[in-house]
């Protein structure tokens, strides 16, 4: 069995400088994104309704973008608020880099002009050493026969010591429910196998959660690369799981995203990864201004384009074709 250790450490920006930075939102991602910020040596700042005594705290975006300067945002506030909060940032003038939360809205919306330097959409699984071995071993020349990916846990173990039932999570008009809180699952789908041709889905609210979002959903897919793709997601297994389950001519392959390993019919290959090893590794490539390996907007709404389609498709009980 062989190991392997990724420590994302703290970067400064272009040319040695420390990067000003500024997070919208203050709910447990942003605190996160702010811990973390500030870890790696950035003034970090927060725009919040709640009071924050650890960090400067701007009541608007407006009074932060024009007395703190950051050089870079993120939003990490409601996902139905993202759009309005981006349509903000380009009023404002905003030009640095931009990390937006995702998934990228609770919508498909048109895309809108912006001058940022560099922009890039939080699916942070695509620097997971797993996925990015995965993407190596997937070359244009391997012939993928199924690809199988699962990912489920319980809504209320998520946050410990707050109410899921008040979480984002639990809200359809918040941007809450499955398809859009795992869509993790979603991208990376659609970076390994390409984009899909055609797909159908079951789901909705299927368990007893005191919640109105979907908290169940399985999606069959055709892509460009892999002709059946299974992809199920859940707020409603007690016992975690997040796997990727690939058979190619070749080989078979499985990943398993907690346990940390990839395992063929060859060996077996164990990482050691820290819980905010993805995230460090994410801010630390925005801060070289190095978005080839993120999500670009482009691509985010792909991914919403994918669950609208899941959701049509379960609603019609029919297939959809692209």
């Amino acid at each position: 069995m062989a190991g392997h250790r990724i420590s994302p450490a703290a970067s400064p920006g272009p040319g040695g400088c420390v990067v000003k930075t500024l997070v919208v939102g203050y709910g447990s991602i942003g605190r996160r994104h702010v811990r973390l910020l500030d870890e790696m040596g950035c003034p970090v700042a927060v725009v919040s309704r709640q009071s924050v005594d650890s960090v400067p705290c701007f009541s608007n975006l407006e009074e932060a973008i024009s007395c703190w300067h950051p050089e870079y945002v993120v939003v990490a506030n409601s996902t139905s608020e993202h759009r309005q909060t981006l349509e903000n940032l380009i009023h404002y003038k905003f030009a640095g880099r931009l990390l937006m939360e995702k998934p990228l809205f609770d919508k498909v919306s048109e895309p809108l002009p912006h001058g940022f330097s560099h922009a890039a959409v939080a699916y942070n699984l695509r620097c997971h050493p797993l996925i990015i071995r995965l993407r190596e071993l997937l070359t244009p020349l391997v012939r993928i026969t199924t690809a199988t990916i699962y990912v489920g846990s319980f809504l209320p173990d998520w946050r410990p010591g707050t109410d899921y039932r008040k979480s984002c999570s639990a809200s359809k008009e918040k941007g809450g429910g499955v398809l859009r809180d795992l869509s993790h699952e979603i991208d990376y789908a659609m970076l390994l196998f390409g984009p899909w041709r055609r797909l159908t889905a079951l789901g909705g609210r299927l368990g007893t959660l005191d919640i109105n979002s979907d908290d169940g959903f399985s999606l069959l897919m055709e892509t460009r690369s892999a002709p059946l793709v299974t992809l199920h997601m859940n707020y409603l297994d007690k016992i975690p799981k997040r796997e990727i389950r690939i058979t190619t001519d070749q080989d078979s392959i499985h990943v398993d995203l907690i346990k940390n390993t990839l395992t063929t019919t060859h060996e077996k290959t164990s990482y050691e990864v820290a819980r905010d090893d993805t995230y460090l590794s994410q801010h630390r490539l925005m801060l070289k201004g190095d978005t080839q390996t993120l999500c670009s907007i482009k691509e985010a709404m792909e991914t919403l384009i994918t669950i609208e389609a899941a959701e049509k498709a379960a609603s019609s009980n029919t297939w959809i074709t692209r």
